[in-house]
């Protein structure tokens, strides 16, 4: 099977969109082939725009937040 190469414009689109989604274009590309440009460029956006609307400033705020209500969620089951 031969490896598939991408044009000028899709590298440049795909380092555009690693770059919003805060990843490597290696690790999109894997999106990409899945998913193709135009649905991983719409999904990365809304997030963004979900994440500028919200009072969460960064993915690891977030992380933090789901981890400190699932802890008290356990605490209170227990």
């Amino acid at each position: 099977m031969e490896a598939a190469v991408l044009t000028g414009t899709d590298q440049s689109r795909l380092e555009k969109l690693a770059l919003d989604a805060g990843r490597t274009p290696q690790d999109m590309l894997d999106f990409v082939l899945r998913d193709g440009f135009d649905y991983c460029e719409h999904v990365v956006g809304s997030v963004n725009e979900g994440m500028a609307d919200s009072e969460v400033s960064s993915l690891d705020e977030v992380s933090a937040r789901i981890f400190a209500r699932r802890n008290k969620r356990d605490r209170a089951a227990a």
